[in-house]
């Protein structure tokens, strides 16, 4: 293959890489080629490290076309290219520069034929994917989807998804990240060659092919991946610790000279829940023989202070199971971290909003404010309080609590047991149902309201008779049964015990079977809606618990996010990585709820401690650790235990702040 013909470079003023630098960052802009692991610490300038390592290359000489950026998304890949145009004039459409999948699919554009994929192929959205999946599975079982405790097209495909990218087989990804999937594991590899198969008949690729396809191409096209070995002299990743098992043997094969810098932090590798594996940057140094290691670890965001608690808490890592490194501060000293107990969620809530106060009185803005937390659910009491105090805030990692599809769904099934004539909720309910349309959900409340009304019968009990159900669509009947039933469990305890009781009832009926069917992330949700009756045992009356949800959904309504606003953030730890804030308060920091009680089950506490770890490096100057010490999340109160990864710090690093009860909390 004859390479394509790349211009000269144009001449650019010479770059003093020097005084741009700090040593650390030098270093490893100027190595020599050759394996290069750079351990960018928090804070300390690996997108700047990266920028100036491709505009170095190109002044030793190096072709814009002979370098290859693998980045995790288009916006990283193109704010660095960016700024290499600024620096040195090249235009950023010269390299080959952006994620994995879209330099996957250029590569299998130009090479596909060697492996037998026609230029023609079209790429699939999620949705397609999720349509050609659902009818590969009807066309095997017609059955199958309407189980309302099997897969969702949307789940099921994620399922696929993970163990192809992970390269597990199928049982060992239901047993690791789909358990409530465990009685259908047996019937996935059948659905999931059926699914490529159909693909494969349609000349169409899903966004998963476009890696496992890009690796099988270097695998059986040695002329190819010779071809690209020799064309790109130099492979740069950025952000290697979130690489999956078919992005590192991609990168391997390129990087077959061993001419690669990979540029991550393994304390920050936080993504194994979609395929990340954390070995892929420990095992670097083994694939790649005679890796030069370079650390950088000056950190320009954090207080020292606050740096003294992020190095505890690598401290705590098992020797072995990571690189060592210590972040080194380049601000001047200020107060230590705080360590807020408080006697629950809403006091812990109540803390927070008033010390938000105090730091807005000392010029904070409130955009600058952030509070993090491990799990949504944990974020209910602190969105009650901001609500009740109308103070502006936006959710950066998903809507408000009150606003989430299955917490609107088991709220509508409540509103419609307490009040049958509220056909907007029934609406949102029946449509729940296979097949169950608008028009059909209107038909079935009409005619158990005609049905009710003739016979002098409750209403609830109305939608189970044979009249009713004989109007269900075909394939919602066999479901029908078990829905009413439901209906009728909640209407009974609704009228006998307290609002918590209803909302378990209803949780542990067909509400909660639908919902292990419908989303992929079934038990996060199934802890949102736990923390709902946490919520309800507040309240004596199912009016009163209704009317308060009503009141704070239209409080709290959908609001665009808008980076200018001046509003506080409200973010999990998973969202808020990469962003910085001059206050942050982390919550719930207790054992359970962070590390969460299911990954401490499933023995991922590691990855636990390194979100803990991207937790208290987001703040720039206030760091606030809240250990709320009851638990009224899933019913009666119960005393908690402060996190592990508390426990383990020296009490040194961190001095206690007591929440002033005298305010007539």
């Amino acid at each position: 293959m004859a390479f394509p013909s790349d211009p000269e470079l144009p001449a650019f003023p010479p770059i003093d890489f020097r005084a741009e630098l700090n040593d650390e960052q030098f270093h490893a802009v100027t190595a020599e080629p050759g394996p290069l692991l750079v351990l960018a610490g928090a804070g300390s300038g690996k997108t700047r490290t990266l920028t100036y390592r491709v505009a170095y290359l190109l002044s030793q000489g190096v072709r814009p076309g002979e370098i290859l950026l693998l980045t995790f998304t288009n916006k990283a890949a193109k704010e660095m290219l960016q700024r290499v145009h600024e620096l040195t004039g090249v235009e950023p459409g010269r390299f080959w520069g952006g994620t994995f999948h879209s330099i996957g699919h250029r590569t299998l554009r130009l090479h596909g034929e060697s492996i037998g994929l026609p230029r023609s192929f079209t790429i699939l959205d999620a949705e397609e994917s999720e349509g050609v999946l659902r009818d590969a599975v009807d066309a095997l079982d017609k059955g199958f989807f309407k189980d309302k405790t099997h897969p969702k097209p949307g789940p099921l495909h994620a399922i696929l998804s993970m163990a192809r990218n992970t390269q597990l087989s199928l049982a060992e990804t239901v047993q690791r990240f789909f358990p409530q999937h465990e009685e259908i594991r047996d019937r996935l590899p059948e659905f999931a060659r059926a699914y490529a198969e159909r693909k494969r008949a349609g000349c169409q690729l899903d966004y998963d092919d476009l890696l496992e396809l890009w690796l099988d191409l270097l695998r059986r096209s040695p002329e190819t991946r010779e071809y690209f070995a020799h064309r790109f002299r130099h492979v740069l990743v950025d952000e290697y610790q979130d690489t999956n098992v078919l992005q590192s043997q991609i990168v391997d094969l390129i990087g077959s000279h061993h001419r690669v810098m990979a540029v991550g932090d393994d304390a920050q590798c936080i993504y194994t829940w979609r395929g990340a594996n954390v070995e892929n940057i420990l095992t670097f140094p083994d694939r790649h023989p005679g890796t030069v290691i370079h650390r950088i670890e000056t950190n320009y965001r954090s207080t020292p202070q606050i740096l003294a608690l992020a190095n505890g808490v690598l401290l705590a890592q098992p020797r072995g199971r990571s690189f060592e490194k210590e972040l080194r501060p380049h601000r001047a000293n200020s107060e230590k971290p705080y360590y807020v107990q408080t006697m629950d969620g809403r006091e812990q809530a109540q803390f927070i909003v008033q010390r938000i106060r105090g730091l807005i009185d000392e010029g904070c803005s409130l955009r600058d404010i952030a509070i993090l937390y491990r799990a949504h659910f944990q974020a209910l009491d602190i969105q009650l309080e901001l609500a009740r105090l109308q103070i502006p805030y936006q959710i950066t990692s998903g809507v408000r609590f009150f606003e989430q599809a299955h917490v609107r769904d088991l709220v509508a099934l409540l509103r419609f047991v307490f009040n049958p004539a509220d056909t907007a909720a029934w609406g949102r309910i029946a449509v729940l149902l296979p097949k169950v349309g608008d028009k059909n959900a209107q038909k079935l409340h009409a005619a158990a309201l005609d049905h009710a009304r003739l016979m002098q019968q409750d209403f609830v009990d109305a939608l189970g008779t044979d009249d009713v159900a004989s109007r269900v669509p075909r394939d919602a009947r066999d479901e029908w049964p078990k829905f009413t039933a439901s209906l009728r469990q909640v209407r009974d305890v609704m009228r006998t015990l307290k609002p918590h009781n209803a909302v378990e009832i209803a949780l542990d009926g067909w509400y909660g079977d639908y919902l292990k069917g419908a989303y992929a992330n079934y038990e996060s949700r199934l802890d949102d809606l736990r923390s709902l009756v946490g919520f309800a045992g507040r309240h004596e009356d199912m009016h009163e618990l209704l009317a308060q949800v009503m009141l704070l959904g239209s409080e709290t309504g959908d609001r665009s996010a808008d980076p200018t606003e001046d509003a506080l953030r409200l973010t999990t730890v998973h969202q808020a990585k990469g962003l910085e804030y001059a206050a942050v308060f982390l919550i719930g920091l207790a054992e359970g709820s962070f590390p969460l009680r299911r990954a401490i089950e499933a023995g991922d506490v590691e990855e636990e401690r390194r979100l803990f770890y991207v937790a208290v490096t987001r703040a720039r100057d206030e760091l606030y650790l809240c250990f709320p010490k009851l638990n009224t999340k899933g019913g009666p109160a119960m005393l908690q235990s402060p996190s592990r990864f508390l426990e383990e710090l020296p009490p040194d690093l961190y001095q206690p702040l007591r929440p002033r009860r005298s305010l007539g909390w």
